[in-house]
């Protein structure tokens, strides 16, 4: 074993029960979540002895984050993981095995994000690291060929590049003299950054000789204009190599004037060395996406939507055979009615393994590409990566409100064991909270779900964390969040209450589908039902001191309860919430959202000012704390200038927390312990009582 392997002396990945017993454990800090080490990407090395995956971690100190590689052995009962190439202040993470079973991934070591390379051997240890690549622009993903003579390689280059980076970056907003920026066209904003006209997210392939790439790579592109992986959030999950041939098949959204409308990411196939495009899903006008093939190649299977500018459309998945035409595509989950968010084959290509949010989880499920039943393989939580193996069992990722992503075997037999405990020791000095969900019938007679969370062994009545998720098409389910824990807020002392309002997801398309045009409707009936089943199923909630808290539409919702049900609630935490809708309208970068959710753009809408908060604020009166980032692109950050502006005018106790240096989310360490921090504070400064429990206490 090299000099590069460290022995986890530390325990840091290995099951608990190693770990000594903690005297008492304590209640979950924002500190904690800040620093609760996080794992990324997992790959299965092509003997399926084994698994590789990278884990961040945080300076307890600094907040500064690195991340790391581990393998472990997965034919071994109660492996421990061993720690490979811990370079100090550098990051190596996105691990891949080839075909010959050496090891690719991606580190800044050298200086800029590039492709490295070292070899496994039986036993585990690892060769001498050594760069893939040596090439100008930085590389944000990269997708190994079946065979392991090629590799794509993507980031962000000058259009008119040839190579993989040129001394240009292409950015022609940007004329100079001057700093000013110049467009004639949409986008000029995009989440968290301004665009950048001429510079895309481009694919390149590259022939790999003795562990290392070779010549100047083939553009994908073409003809193309466009982001591949797409902009903000794609990544490899929108490419894929054909086996057996020389080629990929990769999801774009041409970049024009229209893109901001659009939601039309479309499949291309591509010749490896770039000489032809072809658009693959030409009839299909709304989303086409995760590209998945066989491992004969013979069929692809992805994911696609039906209505063009609707991005919370049914994912439903479909396959096509090898030269067949596009009309011949076989729709295979269209009587499910549940919408797909990962796609794999099984190595017999006899099954898929996808996941989808079904009832507060996201659970991985088999679809036999013969008959197209869906089946069930995982309980409740929130599943992320899936490999099928040879033997027909399963890894994958799972995380919960209770515990943050660890890796999981499935079994043929339906045996679920638990491979790591990345966070074991910090766990142990963790309390645990209680989750239980509940139901209720809401608006129009729907059942609606929700949840009630709380300290375990919480003693007297709590105060009542009533949390508003998002999108508005998501879900505030069983799963770890970085950013809303529903866990730390219940470790203060309160009962956090999460309701499935009407226009979330995992309940069906109709379900999802009734929020449109209707923001302000039956979403507030169901919280208003959902409050008083809540506190009608657990007697413990104080229903008479209760905070509310949203971000983004979540956010809105608090807008909209200080007019709509201001008698309600003793705070408000309103992050990134909108304001006007008709501000929002027209300022806001992916118009197809606001466009499709409010019934076209501002000035055609039949009734805009029906749900606009801004036409309420007469009866505010509820204390309110407002949080946005600079950088938020999607709801500028004026949209809480304006209603702190309404509150200090109208005298109402309100207060305003601004971050410089971040986007619709909060996501630096530092940055994420003063957004609790700040939270807490607020919402014990208006719910707490002499006798409370937890730091609600006063």
């Amino acid at each position: 074993m090299t000099n590069f392997i460290k022995t986890l002396t530390t325990a840091l990945l290995v099951t608990g029960s190693i770990f000594p017993t903690v005297a008492t454990a304590q209640p979950m800090t924002a500190e904690d979540l800040a620093t609760l080490k996080r794992m990324g990407s997992v790959a299965v090395s092509p003997d399926e002895k084994w698994a590789a995956f990278d884990v961040t971690e945080t300076n307890p100190e600094s907040y500064a984050r690195s991340s790391a590689l581990y393998l472990l052995a997965l034919d071994k009962p109660n492996a421990v993981p061993i720690r490979v190439l811990d370079t100090p202040d550098k990051s190596e993470h996105s691990p891949a095995f080839s075909a010959d079973g050496s090891l690719y991934y991606l580190s800044d070591a050298s200086g800029s994000e590039q492709l490295w390379h070292s070899d496994i051997s039986s036993s585990g240890a690892e060769g001498e690291p050594v760069p893939a690549s040596d090439v100008k622009a930085d590389i944000a993903g990269f997708k190994l060929s079946p065979d392991g003579e090629k590799v794509a390689l993507w980031g962000d280059i000058a259009r008119d590049c040839p190579t993989f980076g040129c001394d240009s970056d292409g950015n022609r907003a940007e004329p100079g003299p001057g700093t000013g920026r110049e467009y004639d066209e949409l986008f000029i904003r995009h989440w968290s950054s301004w665009e950048t006209p001429g510079n895309y997210s481009r694919i390149f392939t590259f022939s790999l000789k003795d562990g290392k790439i070779t010549g100047n790579g083939d553009a994908l592109d073409g003809n193309l204009v466009g982001d591949s992986p797409s902009k903000p959030f794609g990544g490899g999950e929108e490419i894929t190599w054909v086996p057996g041939e020389d080629g990929l098949f990769f999801a774009l959204r041409t970049a024009d004037r229209n893109e901001p409308t659009s939601t039309n990411l479309d499949l291309y196939a591509a010749k490896a060395d770039g000489s032809e495009t072809v658009n693959y899903t030409d009839s299909n006008e709304a989303t086409d996406t995760l590209p998945a093939f066989s491992s004969d190649g013979e069929w692809l299977a992805w994911a696609a939507m039906e209505r063009p500018g609707y991005e919370a459309d049914r994912l439903v998945v479909k396959l096509r055979k090898k030269g067949s035409d596009e009309d011949e595509a076989v729709a295979l989950t269209s009587d499910w009615d549940r919408s797909v968010g990962s796609i794999v084959w099984t190595p017999d290509d006899k099954s898929l393994i996808v996941t989808a949010q079904d009832i507060l989880d996201n659970p991985a499920f088999e679809v036999n590409v013969e008959t197209g039943k869906v089946t069930r393989l995982t309980g409740e939580g929130n599943v992320g990566t899936t490999i099928p193996l040879k033997d027909g069992s399963l890894i994958y990722t799972l995380n919960s409100i209770q515990l943050p992503t660890d890796l999981y075997r499935r079994a043929v037999d339906g045996t679920v064991t638990q491979l790591t405990n990345i966070n074991g020791r910090e766990l142990a000095k963790i309390d645990k909270v209680d989750v239980r969900r509940f139901n209720f019938t809401g608006a129009g007679g729907d059942k609606v779900w929700g949840q009630i969370i709380k300290p375990a062994d919480a003693k007297g009545k709590l105060p009542m964390a009533f949390l508003v998720h998002g999108g508005p098409q998501g879900s505030f389910g069983n799963s770890w969040s970085t950013r809303w824990n529903p866990k730390v807020m219940a470790a203060q002392g309160y009962a956090v209450v999460t309701v499935d309002f009407h226009g979330s997801t995992g309940y069906g398309q109709k379900f999802t589908d009734s929020i449109n045009q209707d923001w302000g409707g039956k979403p507030l009936e169901d919280l208003k039902l959902g409050y008083a089943a809540a506190t009608k199923t657990d007697s413990q909630i104080d229903g008479e001191r209760s905070c509310a808290l949203g971000g983004s539409y979540g956010g809105y919702m608090m807008n909209w309860i200080a007019g709509n049900w201001p008698d309600r609630f003793d705070c408000l935490v309103n992050h990134a919430g909108v304001f006007d809708l008709r501000s929002m309208a027209l300022s806001t970068e992916e118009l197809w959202f606001d466009q499709w959710d409010h019934g076209g753009p501002w000035w055609k809408r039949s009734d805009p000012e029906k749900w606009n908060p801004v036409n309420k604020i007469t009866s505010w009166k509820t204390p309110t704390l407002f949080i946005h980032g600079e950088k938020d692109f999607r709801i500028p950050y004026t949209q809480s200038i304006m209603p702190f502006t309404v509150s200090q005018q109208m005298e109402i106790p309100s207060k305003l927390l601004i971050f410089p240096d971040e986007n619709h989310w909060v996501l630096k360490g530092k940055n994420s312990v003063q957004w609790y921090r700040t939270v807490f504070d607020w919402m014990d400064k208006w719910t707490a009582v002499e006798g409370a429990q937890g730091s609600a206490v006063k």
